[in-house]
């Protein structure tokens, strides 16, 4: 009989014969979750689907979770810690921007429903803060100021998961966007001049009009301060 190897789940078999069932617990239950999620969508992770999938009852995940809600972010959390925020320190800030926002892009669009899930559900376990952690860093080194920063954040996390929902729409069809394309390129050019000049350019891009478009929110940043004295007089009026 071969020695138990300790870094592997011990097989516990109950005394009437088969395995025992494993116990309940914070991460089982987030475990199984992502599970549903990705097999099934964000429809099919339900509590009560969790519960049936670790064979217990719903009231039983109360004890380790309060809602839906809550579980919707322990899940998005659990799939952020793949999201890589150790760029090169060698690298521009521009760079590093660029390769922590399309990590996580890359996180959201290879799981089923995850960027669904992204697109409704805001994370705050420590998984989500070390990435929010490290866009505030780089903003930083880019000479943006905090209270401006803290709603940059929002917005180039915003344009990815919107962009990441898209894509993740798109998979489910094999030519998504041929209807799109055939209709932009019948466009009349009397009837529409300017749309059948670009029209080429409106279904062109990939990774190129991704940096772009961050790009382009990047320096609108860059040049867009919050108004901070504003800002607090407002606060103040409102108190």
């Amino acid at each position: 009989m071969g020695e138990h190897n300790p870094f592997e789940p011990r097989k516990v078999v109950s005394r009437r014969g088969g395995r025992v069932k494993e116990p309940l617990s914070h991460a089982a239950i987030v475990d199984k979750a992502f599970e549903l999620l990705t097999e099934h969508g964000l429809e099919g992770m339900s509590l009560r689907s969790v519960a049936k999938a670790l064979d217990t009852g719903p009231a039983s995940l109360y004890v380790y979770v309060d809602d839906l809600s809550q579980l919707h972010a322990l899940v998005l959390d659990r799939a952020l810690a793949k999201v890589s925020t150790k760029a090169a320190r060698h690298k521009s800030w521009e760079e590093r921007l660029h390769a922590v926002l399309g990590s996580y892009y890359q996180v959201l669009t290879q799981h089923r429903g995850l960027a669904q899930l992204a697109m409704s559900t805001i994370a705050a376990g420590p998984n989500a803060l070390r990435f929010l952690e490290t866009l505030l860093e780089i903003l930083a080194e880019a000479g943006v100021d905090e209270p401006t920063a803290a709603w940059a954040v929002d917005l180039l996390m915003l344009y990815v998961t919107a962009l990441a929902f898209e894509h993740s729409q798109r998979a489910k069809d094999l030519d998504p966007l041929a209807h799109v394309a055939g209709a932009i390129g019948a466009v009349s050019e009397a009837e529409y001049p300017r749309i059948h000049r670009v029209r080429a350019a409106i279904m062109s891009g990939g990774k190129a009009r991704f940096a772009w478009t961050l790009r382009a929110i990047v320096e609108g940043i860059l040049r867009v301060p919050i108004d901070q004295e504003a800002l607090t007089r407002k606060l103040r009026r409102k108190s």
